[in-house]
């Protein structure tokens, strides 16, 4: 007797709502950073341009949304998502929001697994999406909890961490690297110097330092890390088997080495400051006049130090980077002193850094 596990014409009417969802959306903005204007009109004979991708227009508001439409994708036609599948993530956070869109679009349940420490708001977007919490006591117990749910259920655990680096297309597929270069091929440098990203699961480097060589560009790639991470001392090092702790910026850094960062395939990376990353995310929504996540200002932390090293060098052209999410996720955290001042972190020196950063151009 034959069994065919997960019928096709399921299978196919997944992956048809999927990417009718894709074509419904416009792609993502590209903001042109108000720098000084004397940056920008090239005076004293060095022009520079910054350019951030905006990703919170996602109808799910993060950059996250990509990576979940990927994995669902990766796991329809790999076979194992069907019609009665239950969908597992390790994620407290953006992933989980943007994959439980997808799961109840699908009609399947979803259940994130989260330590019992997630705040609430972050336990109510999830829910708002459909999708389930399920927790555990610490952060380290994640992965085998997730794991040990998909046995229980018959499900599939999407794992962002292992296959966020295989899931994506790349090549191009309107991949957030062809989609970059195609918004910038009127500027007046259309081939950025750097582009700048944190990292989270790795698959967002992953897939623009691909495509830099695909394509054989002269861009840089620059993946910024904030403090405690594991991902900077396994670079500099050259290891994979180093351990950090967990991250206090939201989304990036994790403390181990996901098998989806691909060390090889980087430029540069740079350590950034817990309070850096807090005080820039507040600079750039001052600037922006709305508030951005801190892995944002992570982000534009480092391509600021970037900016400032063309300045000092004469050097013109272009640097891009992500707004990742919107800040009013995190209005009672990063964006509350009271909850800044718990956890130690004091932005106001390193505001002290932007402000002459952008008023003379230098990086201290």
């Amino acid at each position: 007797m034959a069994v065919r596990r997960h019928p096709r014409d399921w299978v196919d009417n997944a992956v048809r709502l999927i990417e009718a969802d894709a074509r419904r959306s416009a792609d993502t903005h590209l903001l042109r950073y108000p720098l000084p204007s004397a940056w920008c009109d090239g005076v004293g004979g060095v022009n520079v341009q910054l350019y951030l991708k905006d990703e919170t227009t996602h109808i799910t508001g993060s950059l996250k949304h990509r990576l979940a439409r990927s994995l669902f994708l990766y796991g329809l036609c790999n076979g194992c998502i069907g019609e009665h599948t239950t969908i597992i993530e390790a994620s407290s956070g953006s992933t989980a929001v943007s994959e439980a869109y997808f799961a109840a679009m699908l009609g399947v349940p979803f259940i994130a697994v989260m330590p019992s420490s997630t705040s609430s708001s972050k336990i109510a977007l999830i829910e708002s999406q459909g999708g389930r919490c399920h927790f555990v006591a610490e952060s380290s117990q994640v992965y085998a909890e997730a794991e040990r749910l998909a046995k229980e259920t018959g499900g599939h655990y999407l794992d962002q961490f292992t296959n966020a680096e295989r899931a994506t297309d790349w090549r191009g597929n309107n991949n957030i690297a062809e989609s970059i270069y195609d918004q910038m091929h009127e500027e007046r440098y259309p081939i950025p110097e750097w582009i700048v990203v944190g990292a989270g699961t790795g698959g967002t480097s992953a897939t623009i330092g691909r495509y830099l060589r695909y394509r054989r560009h002269g861009t840089q790639l620059c993946v910024v890390d904030p403090e405690n991470s594991a991902f900077f001392p396994s670079y500099a090092r050259g290891r994979r088997d180093i351990t950090g702790s967990s991250s206090r910026i939201e989304g990036i850094g994790r403390p181990r080495v996901e098998p989806s960062f691909l060390p090889d395939i980087i430029d540069r990376m740079m350590v950034v400051p817990d309070d850096a990353s807090v005080a820039a995310a507040h600079h750039v929504s001052a600037v922006l006049g709305r508030k951005v996540g801190p892995s944002t200002g992570t982000n534009v932390w480092g391509a600021f130090s970037l900016l400032a090293e063309m300045i000092a060098d004469r050097r013109s052209g272009s640097v891009v980077t992500l707004l990742c999410d919107a800040g009013e996720r995190y209005v009672d955290t990063y964006f509350d002193a009271d909850w800044l001042s718990s956890k130690g972190l004091d932005p106001s020196a390193s505001s002290s850094v932007l402000h002459e950063f952008e008023r003379s151009g230098r990086w201290v």
